[in-house]
């Protein structure tokens, strides 16, 4: 029976490094000014490439890819460590070469792209010489791809697209946008829409607007309209009507990447949480002696280990089944339950903190809309928890119980007494003789 909850020293050596790199070297740059995705930035060219060749250095450069693409092809559980610490900066994603949205449109390329697509569009991706974007959900459809309807058309040797999409992450730093759209309105439903490769600089791609999380000095989240874009035919991403299917695989990953790194914000706010308890000093002592404020770390630090734990779990599965699917209601579960955990952990930091918490000078407020945005990005809470309790229903569905069903007390007592009636009359008999005696 395999059962560890230990790290090979080995691996640990490499984790200790990442721990002490990400926070001598890359915490400070969330300071200097400029975003993770601006890659054509001088600062960024000046100090993330240094960085990064340090990260190539030591063999932790895009872990989460196979060798053939530059990487050490770390299984989920190895990534969801590594995860921890990377989630404790914005930037730490980028110097380790394994950023949003560009690893999971990496991924589509790897997996669907032609050799051509790989050239031109994967490899200088990989590198970090431009970043892309996702472009999926729309203004009135949200994330279900149902109700989508940007759609693209066949025109001679081209795709024509028209639609919008909205809060696609990066757009307007982006070299080419991965485009989700229609192209079979009459056919099944989740055999209607199809992947595009779309270059950001093509006629007709309009960035509307870029829109802020709120609290954030600028918007990354694009409001893209498309308007008669012009794609070759050799730019659709894997097969006609495949869409779906890429997605999932894409998002799949995805959601257990950021509940990963949100274990890694958790572990940041529970620990500034704790050093503004032992240092704050109240008229009799310190707050951590307030039963109040050891109730709100002790909470804190419960939850903190139950989503670990689930997480890294739901990691030794993807490792072990090699198939998203049969662990698909364990990811649905962490990602309903990573907000949460956020937002009450980040709530109670800021809490702590008192009036310099909810102030821009601490992160706790930025956390909190965090929490909420992780309850969005990649699907709502919501759906994932009705996928959980489907997913989880399919163990009973041959289960059809009576009014009074066989679990009842009163039905399981005489089941108890059919098995076991006789033997429990010859023990009351022997027990009332050895009274007697």
């Amino acid at each position: 029976m395999a059962w560890d909850f230990e790290t090979d020293p080995e691996f640990q050596e490499k984790l200790d490094w990442m721990d002490g790199f990400v926070h001598d070297k890359v915490e400070p740059i969330a300071h200097l000014g400029f975003h993770p995705a601006d890659v054509k930035n001088p600062k960024h060219r000046a100090i993330i490439k240094p960085l990064q060749e340090e990260v190539k250095a030591k063999g932790l450069w895009a872990c989460h890819l196979g060798p053939d693409l530059g990487g050490k092809g770390y299984g989920q559980v190895k990534l969801g460590l590594m995860n921890e610490i990377l989630g404790r900066s914005p930037f730490a994603p980028t110097v380790f070469g394994c950023q949003a949205p560009d690893t999971g449109n990496a991924e589509i390329i790897a997996h669907y792209g032609t050799e051509e697509q790989k050239r031109q569009y994967l490899e200088p991706l990989l590198n970090n010489e431009i970043v892309s974007a996702f472009s999926m959900t729309e203004p009135q459809g949200g994330s279900d791809p149902l109700l989508f309807t940007c759609s693209a058309v066949e025109d001679g040797d081209e795709w024509v697209i028209n639609g919008e999409k909205w809060f696609s992450t990066n757009a307007k730093w982006s070299e080419f946008l991965i485009v989700m759209a229609v192209t079979d309105p009459d056919g099944e439903p989740y055999r209607r829409m199809s992947m595009f490769i779309v270059p950001t600089k093509t006629p007709g791609v309009e960035i509307v607007r870029d829109v802020a999380v709120y609290g954030q000095q600028e918007g990354s989240e694009g409001y893209v309209r498309y308007t008669d874009v012009r794609v070759p035919k050799d730019h659709l991403l894997g097969e006609r009507g495949g869409a779906f299917v890429i997605s999932q695989t894409r998002l799949g990953g995805g959601r257990i990447h950021h509940a990963m790194r949100t274990v890694g914000s958790c572990k940041r706010a529970l620990d500034l949480m704790c050093r503004r308890a032992m240092s704050r000093r109240t008229r009799d002592g310190v707050m951590a002696d307030k039963q109040m404020v050891q109730m709100q770390i002790a909470d804190s630090y419960i939850e903190l280990e139950q989503f670990r734990l689930f997480v890294l779990k739901t990691a030794w599965m993807i490792d072990k089944y090699k198939d998203y699917r049969k662990v698909r209601k364990d990811i649905a579960a962490i990602k309903a339950l990573m907000p949460k955990v956020y937002r009450d952990i980040a709530g109670r930091a800021l809490h702590l903190h008192g009036s310099l918490g909810v102030s821009p000078e601490m992160p706790f407020a930025g956390q909190v809309i965090g929490s909420y945005v992780m309850g969005i990005a990649d699907g709502p809470t919501e759906v994932h928890k009705v996928t959980v309790a489907r997913q989880h229903l399919r163990n009973y569905r041959n289960i059809s119980d009576a009014i009074f069903p066989d679990y009842s007390i009163p039905n399981m007592k005489e089941a108890a007494l059919e098995k076991y009636g006789d033997l429990a009359d010859t023990v009351r008999d022997l027990a009332e003789q050895v009274g007697a005696d």
